[in-house]
């Protein structure tokens, strides 16, 4: 028998999924009316007025004005903000920031106002109900439900507070699923990432989990930890977990191993969050990619990732995306981020409606040589080496090496696998020949004898964990990056995780 709370889920959903699809139906005429709203909303900030957002009447307008500019361009508008000055880059002052780590800023403070709070509650929340529309699936919402997210206590800085975007939507969580959501406020303050893992499972384990959220990696170390304290599969521990929601990173390269942690499918959806804004969510189970939110108050404009650098590259908006191009995807926001680059690359999946997969990080990309092999590369060719094989790969990066003690320069993998393959060799080479099918500038340079095929070394068991610990990032929204243009991630693992 459904309760009350499953039962009013289905009418709900269906209402959401009715709604959505109006502006789903419109998406070049909505994202018009967001760039309109944005531009007369900051017309009077210091911002809109050092652009002269006055006279900004068509997106051409808009080019000629305001920059393509990263978080290096901006700070100097952002510690205004900081510092209290209201009226900046948006009417008023934010009510939070979403502190974050930049690699050249050190802390990034993202400012999330109060027009655009509301959109990454509703966005999580639209991605389960679509879910349940899509499926009918609703037995879920009446268990208990997980959340690894960081620490909901937060800073104040000049009367605005601060903390971990993940920390800061845990204060948003409607009352209907207070009872459900674990861990308790207590476990979720714990900062210790280890400490607070195992105080979850002690939570959890005489629960009923019927829904596990977080980003892939870090729900791996729940879920092992889990097995390691009941020697049962966690399909076993919580016979009704059927839904795991994720996000932050492709799940593919996660899947085999945690079906096999799992002990069996259970249903996913993808979710693409960030402080800056709520992007995307899967909104149909068998179609590839997300649905890109158009009705969030951002406006999306787009440029090639093999031109970014150049010059002038040519900035365009959703109306000429094509699919199949690696995309840089620019934002401008109402919480007052203009034209702003968020350093991620997407590739459309669908034009009716706009989906999109996250193929990278601009600046996570190898060309040493000229190759400039992206992250879904990388990714896509180890899941084309150890598919139909008991190789099982728990994290990997690659870097290249470019003063080898012998031999031609080459690309190095270094990887910690959970089942090894038999010859480690031949999984190099199987990993080669698809990332030389994939990428026409690799192949050429493999070809031309400038480059040998890459090399696998090996890390030990737990040996990515131990050197995100070593760097004070182990848990919350932290993950190693797919791949780098340099050495120095590698440089600086500790000895002890390379297997000799």
């Amino acid at each position: 028998m459904l309760s009350i709370k499953s039962a009013l889920a289905k009418p709900f959903a269906k209402i959401v999924f009715n709604r959505i699809q109006k502006w789903v139906k419109n998406p070049i005429e909505t994202q018009e009316k967001v760039f309109q709203d944005l531009i007369s909303k900051a017309a009077e900030t210091e911002f809109g007025k050092d652009h002269d957002f006055i006279s900004i009447n068509s997106y051409h307008d808009f080019i000629k004005r305001v920059p393509v500019r990263d978080y290096e361009d901006i700070k100097h508008y952002i510690e205004k903000v900081v510092a209290g000055k209201e009226n900046v880059l948006w009417p008023d002052k934010p009510i939070y920031f979403a502190k974050t780590s930049g690699t050249t800023s050190g802390s990034k403070y993202i400012p999330i106002t109060k027009e655009s709070m509301p959109y990454h509650i509703e966005a999580a929340r639209n991605a389960i109900l679509l879910y349940i529309h899509e499926t009918g699936n609703c037995k879920f919402v009446d268990g208990k439900m997980i959340f690894l997210q960081g620490s909901p206590i937060l800073d104040t800085k000049n009367g605005i507070q601060l903390g971990r975007l993940s920390g800061i939507v845990a204060h948003y969580v409607p009352k209907y699923l207070q009872k459900n959501r674990l861990p308790s406020y207590k476990t979720n303050c714990i900062e210790d990432w280890e400490t607070k893992v195992d105080a979850i499972v002690e939570e959890t384990l005489p629960e009923n989990m019927t829904v596990i959220s977080g980003i892939p990696s870090w729900v791996q170390m729940y879920f092992e930890k889990l097995q390691q304290k009941t020697g049962k599969k966690v399909g076993d521990v919580f016979k009704n977990f059927n839904l795991f929601i994720f996000g932050g990173v492709n799940y593919e390269p996660y899947r085999a191993k945690f079906e096999n942690l799992i002990g069996r499918q259970v249903d996913s959806i993808e979710l693409y969050p960030a402080s800056e804004g709520f992007f995307a969510y899967q909104d149909k189970r068998n179609e590839k990619g997300m649905l890109l939110l158009l009705n969030s108050g951002i406006f999306y404009e787009f440029v090639k990732a093999d031109e970014f650098f150049s010059e002038n590259p040519k900035r365009i908006t959703l109306k000429h995306v094509e699919l199949g191009i690696n995309y840089v995807m620019i934002i401008s926001t109402n919480a007052g981020l203009w034209a702003y680059n968020i350093g991620d690359t997407v590739e459309f999946t669908s034009l009716k409606p706009y989906r999109v997969i996250v193929s990278g990080r601009i600046k996570h990309f190898i060309s040493a040589f000229g190759e400039h092999v992206i992250g879904k590369e990388v990714e896509q060719a180890m899941l084309d080496a150890t598919k139909n094989t008991s190789v099982r790969v728990t994290e990997y990066t690659v870097a290249p090496q470019i003063t080898p003690k012998q031999g031609l320069p080459y690309h190095e993998w270094f990887v910690e696998f959970e089942n090894e393959p038999e010859d480690l060799l031949e999984l190099a080479k199987k990993i080669d020949e698809s990332l030389q099918k994939q990428n026409s500038y690799y192949f050429d340079l493999i070809s031309g004898k400038v480059l040998q095929p890459l090399k696998i070394t090996k890390i030990k068991k737990d040996g990515f964990q131990e050197y995100m610990k070593s760097i004070g990032k182990l848990g919350g929204q932290n993950k190693i990056p797919r791949l780098s243009n340099d050495r120095k991630i590698v440089e600086v693992f500790p000895q002890l995780n390379v297997v000799k």
